[in-house]
């Protein structure tokens, strides 16, 4: 039972489709946005390409071979500093393993809650476009409006509605119990004149 019940909650749940209408629209949103970078894109680009080919390449490759040499440097340095001091101790080991271990999950908790907030808030972004798609924003201050005042023809109405019962109530037929024939007397048995 309690699958059925998960299925039907799951099949009838519309934050899905929210969400997918969330990201539909975000989505619509963000290629608004393309052709403005499309149009920078080609007004920096005649500097940019002018830049490239007026540099030398060889005084490119020597500032390569220079990092490239810092960089070589600085990760044999850190791998003799690590080698050093690496500890030897097993049992430090497991306790770093088993904290490090902890610190995973802690971390993998807080990315789920940090999606499922997200996850949320896309999904709600998304129920807002489908109310302004269908016009429902609207329709609901309407019915707020209705619900704090409702209008003056509802206030006099329910006084006529009430007299219009009464009147109703008194014109109805009565109810087939009601109408059942009056009971029958028994007929009356002819008297015979006494016998002499």
């Amino acid at each position: 039972m309690a699958i059925t019940d998960d299925l039907r909650k799951t099949l009838t749940d519309p934050t899905p489709l929210y969400f997918a209408a969330g990201t539909a629209d975000l989505a619509v949103q963000q290629a608004k946005k393309v052709p403005a970078l499309i149009e920078q894109l080609k007004a920096e680009a005649p500097s940019r390409i002018d830049a490239v080919r007026n540099t030398d390449p060889k005084a490119v490759q020597e500032k390569v071979t220079i990092q490239a040499k810092e960089a070589q440097a600085t990760v044999q340095a850190k791998v003799t500093e690590v080698l050093e001091t690496f500890d030897t101790d097993l049992k430090k080991l497991g306790e770093s393993a088993q904290d490090l271990a902890l610190r995973s999950v802690g971390v993998a908790a807080e990315y789920a809650v940090k999606a499922r907030e997200a996850y949320e808030k896309v999904a709600e972004h998304g129920e807002q476009t489908v109310r302004a798609w269908r016009g429902e924003a609207a329709d609901e201050i309407a019915e707020i409006a209705v619900a704090v005042e409702p209008p003056a023809e509802e206030k006099a109405a329910p006084k006529a509605e009430e007299k219009n019962e009464a009147k109703a109530e008194t014109k109805k037929p009565a109810p087939p119990a009601a109408r059942k024939a009056p009971p029958r007397k028994p007929a009356a048995k002819k008297a015979t004149p006494p016998a002499k």
